[in-house]
């Protein structure tokens, strides 16, 4: 069976790295961007918020600043992609007010 994450040998006895902090996992933007915004996007950039702290802490350093990177990706494009959808409803309701607008005065005498 594979491994999800490559296995590294341990370190030296007595001898623990010092990695600092975890990444910061960009959760409250994720939640942000799942309910203000679009929702299947949002759902992903939850998963990957979450994934952030447990792979720090298992020692997959490189693996968890990559989670925060997607999170943080994730997160942004939902809020991108409905800021766009806004854009097309209203230039929509502009154009059918428009037409309205038109046939409405071109019943007039």
């Amino acid at each position: 069976m594979t491994q999800p994450y490559p296995q590294y040998p341990p370190p030296p006895h007595g001898w623990v790295p010092n990695y600092g902090p975890p990444p910061d996992n960009n959760l409250v933007w994720a939640i942000l961007a799942t309910v203000m915004c679009c929702l299947p996007l949002g759902i992903v950039a939850i998963v990957k918020a979450s994934q952030v702290n447990s792979l720090w802490f298992q020692g997959f350093h490189a693996e968890a600043h990559r989670a925060a990177d997607e999170a943080r990706k994730w997160a942004m494009w939902s809020a991108i992609s409905s800021g766009i959808l806004l854009a097309l409803y209203l230039v929509f309701i502009l154009v059918m007010f428009a037409f309205v607008g038109v046939s409405f005065w071109s019943l007039m005498p």
